[in-house]
């Protein structure tokens, strides 16, 4: 994830120690859309891959383990199979060796073998463009089918990870206590025009300055801005 010459300090003109309110939220909303934008003008998709089949298949890796990982083991599984023909050619067994360092490598394994037979018996090969077709693939639920719609066919998602819930609540732009009521409220607080986007770029924000360790609510730059008058750690519902 590249870094950037206007990256946010505490002490920075856009930041909050000058100011005497709380942000409403409408204003809050427009200036976090304004401020990730400049921050983040582009939005690679972190997990590297070559077409929608691939996406598919490290967007199901990354579950409860991160990009960097997937990235170091995905060039060893897609030069041994990069299309659901070849992978459904390769045991179970082998895959999971491939795959272990990413953890939870048995029914990892298992999915990706049995959705790359669903995708030749059902789709003639193909990744599907719909989510209700992405969800009866094994191993693939909302946040995975979000992702691949989003990234691989450029129609308007809002997935939520632990990242986007969490900046979520500290930002004041949901209460939700669970993934779902999150997407629910960020979808209806920005423009659809900006849901692919702002979902990469609050992803990057959270593990780059509003981490979890890192920030309670009252450290970041959008949270001294929003919230400058916040004075105890923002408390969280997990996800």
């Amino acid at each position: 994830m590249p870094r950037h010459d206007n990256r946010p300090s505490r002490f920075s003109p856009e930041g909050s120690r000058n100011l005497s309110r709380n942000l409403s939220k409408d204003e809050r909303i427009a200036y976090i859309d304004r401020r990730l934008a400049q921050l983040y003008p582009k939005t690679p998709v972190p997990l590297d891959h070559s077409d929608p089949y691939t996406l598919l298949i490290a967007v199901l890796l990354s579950a409860q383990c991160t990009d960097e990982r997937v990235n170091q083991v995905t060039p060893a599984l897609f030069k041994a199979a990069n299309c659901p023909e070849k992978m459904i050619k390769l045991s179970v067994d082998a895959i999971r060796d491939i795959i272990r360092p990413c953890g939870l490598s048995p029914q990892k394994s298992k999915a990706i073998h049995r959705l790359s037979a669903l995708l030749i018996k059902d789709h003639g090969g193909a990744v599907p463009k719909s989510f209700e077709a992405l969800e009866r693939l094994p191993g693939v639920g909302h946040k995975t089918a979000s992702v691949v719609m989003a990234q691989a066919f450029g129609v308007p998602t809002f997935p939520v990870d632990t990242h986007i819930h969490r900046l979520a609540q500290r930002w004041g732009l949901s209460r939700g206590r669970n993934v779902v009521e999150t997407e629910r409220d960020l979808k209806r607080a920005f423009p659809k025009t900006r849901w692919n986007a702002l979902h990469l770029q609050i992803i990057f924000y959270g593990r780059e300055y509003c981490t979890a360790r890192g920030c309670d609510g009252r450290v970041c730059e959008i949270c001294t801005t929003c919230f400058p008058c916040r004075k105890h750690p923002k408390a969280l519902h997990k996800a």
